[in-house]
């Protein structure tokens, strides 16, 4: 089991807030390359707060940029000036996206946006939260104090098809069938395929049940992920209370501890990417 503070992650939104039309030109396109021009502001995220803040040298560009934030009223977002031309979301401008969203949610909630979020002036980025103030002020009041975490499950798909062929009498005896028939032994084969795929299925399913009914005490929502390749069962966003943490952490521990043929890979805390998505509505200067 490990846990991690830096991960380049692919995520999919689950809750949308929908701000107006403010004038201004942005791009806001998740995995896709964002053209900028010089003085343009980059916007990692936004919080609550009615004073300037400053973040020191953390954002993009090959001199990580200045991180400082934008404020309307009692909301800021964080912004660096954005570099000029093509921003591709390559691995190092996306672990800099998130760099400067974990370290803005050490001590601030924040709402993540989309990597690419670009607005051609900070008037226009004042001009967002204005029109977005309500839907702002909502979601940051629902995610407050919570952070998010990542646990992936992955088994040794082997072992368990060996367990399920020791307790399941029908594939045990048409394992023991086919390994003594002669002949062609296409139906029996197809049967076996079928039997033990139904049987891996249950047992994941029995797995996934049992490792949310004992995380769902500490954790306030969970989110599932399609699982990668065929040895995950398990691919989930937990979103936790601040004061959870540690307790969240230990059961997870456990779990680990409880399950031999199971490995749990867990990171975080993160900003909950996966609860939280700021769908831009904007039209273009």
């Amino acid at each position: 089991m490990s846990k991690s503070a830096r991960s380049a992650r692919s995520v999919r939104p689950a809750k949308t807030a929908t701000p107006g039309k403010p004038s201004g030109k942005s791009s806001s396109r998740t995995g896709e390359s964002a053209t900028t021009e010089s003085g343009g502001k980059y916007v990692y995220c936004i919080v609550r707060s009615r004073e300037p803040l400053t973040f020191g040298p953390i954002g993009l560009g090959a001199d990580p940029a200045e991180v400082y934030t934008v404020i309307w009223d009692d909301l800021a977002a964080v912004v660096s000036d954005a570099p000029g031309g093509i921003l591709d979301p390559t691995r190092d401008n996306v672990l800099s996206h998130q760099r400067v969203n974990e370290t803005v949610m050490r001590d601030h909630t924040v709402l993540p946006m989309s990597f690419g979020t670009i607005f051609k002036t900070g008037e226009d980025v004042t001009a967002f939260m204005k029109s977005a103030a309500a839907a702002f002020s909502d979601v940051l009041k629902k995610m407050e104090n919570k952070l998010e975490f990542g646990l992936k499950v992955v088994w040794d798909r082997d072992a368990v098809i060996g367990e399920i062929e020791e307790e399941n009498d029908d594939i045990r005896r048409l394992k023991s069938q086919l390994a003594t028939q002669k002949g062609s032994t296409y139906f029996a084969r197809m049967q076996y395929g079928r039997l033990v795929d139904a049987a891996l299925q249950a047992t994941s399913d029995r797995y996934v049940a049992e490792i949310f009914n004992h995380l769902r005490s500490v954790s306030v929502a969970s989110r599932t992920n399609k699982p990668i390749g065929d040895r995950m069962i398990l691919n989930a966003a937990f979103l936790v209370s601040r004061s959870d943490e540690e307790g969240f952490d230990q059961r997870v521990k456990s779990l680990g501890a409880r399950y031999e043929k199971l490995t749990f890979k867990y990171t975080g805390p993160w900003p909950p990417y996966n609860f939280v998505n700021i769908r831009l509505k904007l039209e273009r200067a």
